[in-house]
């Protein structure tokens, strides 16, 4: 594994991680909890976190950021709006009026379903899928899966937190960027590269 730090090269990030709220066992024992709501009352974090995400994906050809409920709801749409793109929530099952196509996934005690409407995207579309925080990489991959069974191609999965004692590169096979510092895996011939606040 190669890793750089990029925390020396922007001076943003500290006070992004600052920002993020660390709250112990909860909503059980054992669990960190990263607390996104913190980062949201300072407006300059927030408005640094959002301005990174936009500055690495304003110039990449992305016509969709699709947003993971309900955190990616959050982060997406500020970050499609700067960079000219379509936002397209990425929702729980029962949750969206329309016709929808549907993704299973497994959690770890049992399984989920994420949807999206039918149409929401086209085939060929460049897509950005924006989530908070990237665990162990079964929604983002549930998300990739998804929008790429209807055609339209992920350049990258953009997320603000990454918890890089999970193994997420097990399961997704494409760029994960988290502004902190950089991890590139080679999972099965592919980089996965994680840059992370945590």
């Amino acid at each position: 594994m190669a890793s750089a730090d990029v925390k020396a090269q922007d001076p943003r990030i500290a006070g992004i991680s600052s920002a993020i709220r660390v709250i112990p066992d909860f909503p059980k024992p054992g669990i960190m909890f990263q607390d996104i709501t913190t980062l949201l009352l300072d407006t300059k974090a927030f408005r640094d976190t959002i301005d990174l995400f936009v500055e690495r994906y304003k110039d990449k050809n992305i016509s969709v950021v699709a947003g993971i409920e309900a955190r990616g709801f959050i982060f997406g749409p500020p970050i499609a709006l700067a960079i000219g793109a379509k936002f397209v929530p990425m929702r729980k099952p029962k949750k969206l009026p329309g016709e929808v196509i549907s993704e299973e996934y497994s959690l770890e005690y049992g399984k989920d379903v994420m949807e999206m409407h039918v149409g929401a995207v086209q085939a060929g579309e460049r897509a950005l899928i924006v989530d908070d925080l990237v665990a162990t990489g079964g929604t983002l991959s549930a998300a990739i899966r998804l929008l790429e069974r209807v055609g339209v191609h992920v350049v990258e999965c953009a997320c603000v937190i990454e918890l890089p004692e999970l193994k997420v590169c097990l399961k997704i096979q494409k760029v994960i960027w988290c502004p902190n510092y950089i991890y590139i895996y080679i999972c099965t011939l592919l980089f996965v590269m994680v840059l992370s606040i945590i």
